[in-house]
């Protein structure tokens, strides 16, 4: 039954965690928030939410003692997930309010949008709807949490820097935003991030949790 798999939520004080907790529920899982290392190591699925600024986000990590038992749940090979600035923790570095040290666990680095793309100036934050497109380099979406999803599927963002991946192949899925193109999700190994709301994203966000939870 799916109540009796161990969904843990990361709890460090910054996150969308109520909305995340409900998409969960939704699927008849009973997730556990969780700031306790035992929490962490014994689950069979990871979640971390996020929103604010990275510097203080992973300050919070930290000072909680949560980076170790982390990264050694990724260890494991089960399956990690991290939305919006949860999402951007898992990089090697943030250059948002000066350059960051991440959680390394996927290559590459967070980038402040452009000002401006083809003389027009980039109004940021990007907040609103907007697609999601297959990247051919990467895994197939067939593969992943996104096997429901298509390309006409709008979902939900809000966010001031993007997701610079090293390899080609950790990039799900682009989305384009006023022209500039950028990476709105990631899997690497066992870690999957998504730049979106997939708890604000309607049906489609909710299918997304529903497959993650699966793995």
């Amino acid at each position: 039954m799916a109540a009796e798999k161990k969904i843990v939520i990361i709890d460090y004080g910054l996150g969308n965690i109520y909305s995340i907790n409900q998409a969960c529920q939704h699927f008849g899982y009973n997730p556990i928030v969780s700031s306790k290392e035992e929490d962490i190591l014994s689950a069979d699925s990871l979640i971390l939410p996020g929103v604010g600024a990275f510097k203080v986000a992973i300050d919070q990590l930290n000072d909680k003692g949560l980076v170790d038992p982390i990264l050694e749940f990724v260890k494991t090979g089960k399956p990690m997930m991290g939305v919006c600035l949860g999402m951007q923790l898992l990089f090697d570095e943030s250059e948002e309010f000066g350059l960051h040290k991440g959680l390394g666990l996927i290559p590459g680095s967070i980038r402040k949008f452009p000002s401006e793309v083809n003389g027009q100036k980039l109004r940021v934050p990007n907040i609103g709807w907007n697609k999601n497109f297959e990247e051919k380099t990467g895994v197939s979406w067939d593969e992943t949490p996104l096997k429901e999803t298509k390309e006409d599927d709008f979902l939900y963002f809000i966010h001031s820097f993007y997701a610079d991946p090293k390899l080609p192949e950790s990039v799900l899925s682009t989305s384009d935003y006023q022209g500039f193109k950028y990476c709105s999700s990631v899997k690497h190994e066992n870690v999957y991030g998504f730049q979106f709301h997939p708890e604000k994203s309607g049906e489609i966000g909710l299918s997304i949790f529903k497959n993650f939870l699966k793995l």
